[in-house]
């Protein structure tokens, strides 16, 4: 089992506390978490990531609590176990593709000694997601939205981190341009067995996954 979580919830101080469902994802799980805007989506992927403290309840990420670990062992584990695909992607902008996507690996050792020849993967990962060597030679500035999206994913998956959370990764693109990236980032995960929580408060991605999961009141 990679991730499970029991009677979680969150209280920001407003009154009103948020509560999870519980989860038990397993290794090369696809899971959709849908909801509708306000009603906890990105609270809970910042639990599941470890970047907001557990107030109530519990997350275990391989086994291990979360509440058993300090912030720089949490920060350890973040880095080794989980790749992140944020909603504004936080591509650093004097860097170019190829260098925003091996990011993640100066921050892990773990996922760096996964990877034989960085870059022959960077580069197989690119032509596999549609980005030539030149698209990634060029900075986030010069790239669409789309390019951009799939440089995050990269960067994410890159090193073989277990769990991957993606927090509405489609929410600037069209039906189209979703269903296709949608695809391709199931497509990249499926060979490594890695497991994929989506965030979105889009169902037309429900096909693809292998649950779905609400958060809220829909």
């Amino acid at each position: 089992m990679i991730l499970e979580t029991n009677a979680l919830s969150y209280d920001y101080g407003s009154g009103e506390k948020l509560q999870f469902p519980d989860l038990k994802v397993a290794a090369g799980e696809k899971i959709a978490l849908v909801g509708a805007s306000g009603s906890g989506k990105s609270t809970f992927l910042n639990l599941l990531s470890g970047v907001l403290p557990v107030q109530a309840g519990s997350i275990r990420l391989l086994g291990q609590s979360y509440k058993d670990l300090s912030p720089l062992q949490l920060d350890k584990i973040r880095a080794d176990h989980i790749g992140i695909i944020f909603q504004s992607l936080n591509l650093i902008p004097y860097l170019t593709g190829f260098e925003n996507a091996v990011l993640g690996l100066e921050f892990s050792r773990t996922r760096r000694a996964k990877i034989d020849d960085v870059t022959y993967k960077t580069t197989s990962l690119g032509h596999q997601l549609g980005l030539t060597s030149n698209i990634l030679n060029k900075r986030p500035n010069e790239l669409s939205v789309g390019q951009q999206q799939r440089i995050a994913v990269i960067r994410a998956i890159l090193g073989g981190p277990e769990l991957i959370l993606a927090d509405e990764p489609t929410s600037a693109l069209d039906p189209s341009a979703t269903e296709k990236f949608i695809s391709e980032l199931n497509s990249s995960v499926e060979s490594s067995s890695q497991a994929i929580i989506v965030i979105s408060h889009n169902p037309k991605i429900i096909p693809w996954f292998d649950r779905v999961i609400r958060i809220g009141r829909e």
